[in-house]
């Protein structure tokens, strides 16, 4: 299969092609293995390949599932394969080599899904930060610019599916870390409601409910049906959520009917906001109405102030309890050499936290979570922009300035006003690409839903995607057309 050919096809579509035998599995992983090779070397999204896992997959036979011999890339954080290393962008883990003997939940639930891994994506150091640039691995750059960031956390991912290494990877998102390098390379990233997605065995409550994973997509159904394949709960899960009335992929086909669509120009904190991530919002607003959506300017009430307090503590404290757990792993203490200045500033931050001020943290989200329950009784959905700025250059954000941690929260929080309130209640939001700069630059707008409503947003935007189609199109550094710009 010629590269040029492969790029056209989205996940389901490549394994509808392996169903009918007009190409093989093993045709797949060695276009997909091209691509990467095209396009790595500039691009450095992918850490490692896993090339001779994946032939040992392959000829141990593929289940039957609906992504069988389709190529698929992992971020190296949380989620964990059977023994390949894990290094969450730490130069410690890079070090240590740390392996597990077994796959973690939602990586046997890729697996039964029949894609094929090929590789690990990079990321910032332990998630952090909005940028993919971590001292272990170099950055990561982004297909529309190559100059610019591919966002983080889950930027390596979004990199290589943009670019066309594979039609979809693997993410996760504590903050925004699926929308944001969704919303900076021009893909479809939906964070699923807290608990719809397993983290385990060994992890329940992935940063006290904030973090959820699922995958970055160049088509709304390939997202659906990889949701349809990893939802529902495993044994000892500390969140159950009812399965859907139906398939997510069911949902992406069908009319989402008249929806109220609440939307927003200004960022909750009351940062600035770029003049294009606002024209992005209005150019939607006004898609939604032609498409027959009543279209309403409101927002939920809430406080942010408190919102940043309990993430501030939240956050902090459970990076220093990871980072705790290392030490006693190596058996000695990890101390400031071992880290970027950001994960360390985090850290020490934590580290002051106590227990009490832990459980008035959560505490501080419960009014928050119950106003933005009120105010989804009243409306369908929330439209936002996903960033307060356009896709910034790689340097922008800095994980060595000498700065507090406060300082780096409050910078990140400028460039992402609008993604963590959606961590916090746990409702699902999603990044769609239906907007591109003067410079042609992808800019994301974001839809969030109900608690548990993920079938509304698929429906949604599968009806945006047909209005507005954007998978093919292509930013100039791709697999096909791997020349610099």
């Amino acid at each position: 299969m010629h590269l040029n050919e492969y790029i056209q096809f989205d996940g389901l579509g490549l394994a509808a092609l392996v169903r009918r035998k007009e190409v093989s599995a093993a045709e797949l992983l060695q276009t997909a293995l091209t691509a990467l090779e095209r396009t790595n070397p500039t691009l450095n999204a992918v850490i490692a390949t896993l090339e001779d896992e994946a032939r040992a997959t392959l000829k141990q036979g593929l289940p039957e599932g609906p992504f069988t011999g389709v190529p698929f890339l992992i971020k190296d954080i949380i989620l964990h394969a059977a023994n390949v290393p894990t290094a969450m962008g730490s130069r410690v883990l890079k070090e240590l080599n740390l392996k597990l003997p077994y796959d973690s939940t939602l990586m046997t639930r890729y697996r039964r899904a029949g894609v094929v891994l090929m590789g690990r994506t990079n990321l910032p150091e332990l998630g952090l930060l909005l940028t993919t640039e971590p001292q272990a691995w170099g950055p990561t750059r982004n297909p529309w610019d190559l100059e610019r960031s591919p966002g983080g956390s889950s930027g390596g991912t979004a990199a290589a599916v943009r670019a066309g290494v594979v039609p979809l990877g693997h993410g996760s998102d504590g903050g925004g870390s699926l929308r944001v390098p969704a919303a900076m390379c021009g893909l479809f990233g939906l964070k699923p409601t807290r608990g719809r997605i397993s983290a385990g065995p060994n992890i329940g409550d992935l940063l006290n409910g904030f973090c959820v994973e699922h995958v970055l997509t160049r088509s709304v159904r390939d997202s659906a049906a990889m949701l349809d394949a990893t939802a529902g709960a495993d044994f000892g899960d500390p969140y159950i959520i009812p399965p859907p009335e139906r398939p997510f992929r069911e949902e992406a086909a069908r009319e989402p009917g008249r929806l109220r669509v609440a939307f927003s120009r200004k960022a909750p904190s009351g940062v600035p906001v770029s003049p294009e991530c606002v024209a992005a919002v209005e150019d939607v607003a006004r898609m939604c109405a032609s498409l027959g959506h009543d279209v309403i300017e409101a927002v939920p009430q809430y406080s942010t102030e408190a919102l940043d307090a309990a993430c501030a503590v939240l956050w902090t404290s459970g990076f220093a309890a990871w980072v705790d757990s290392v030490s006693a792993m190596l058996g000695h203490t990890l101390g400031q050499d071992s880290f970027e200045a950001s994960t360390w500033a985090t850290v020490q931050h934590g580290r002051t936290v106590k227990g009490s001020e832990v459980q008035n943290a959560l505490g501080m989200l419960n009014p928050i979570s119950r106003a933005v329950g009120r105010f989804f009784a009243e409306y369908d959905v929330l439209l936002t922009p996903t960033l307060a700025v356009p896709p910034f250059r790689l340097g922008y954000l800095d994980g060595n300035a000498p700065l507090s941690y406060m300082e780096f929260f409050q910078r990140q929080a400028a460039i992402c006003p609008f993604t963590v309130l959606f961590n916090a209640t746990g409702q699902p939001a999603m990044n769609v690409p239906l907007h591109w700069s003067s410079g042609g630059l992808p800019i994301g707008v974001q839809f969030a839903g109900r608690w548990g409503d993920e079938a509304t947003l698929f429906r949604l935007a599968g009806q945006l995607e047909q209005a507005r189609p954007w998978a093919q199109r292509w930013p100039r550094f791709n697999a096909a057309s791997p020349a610099r710009t």
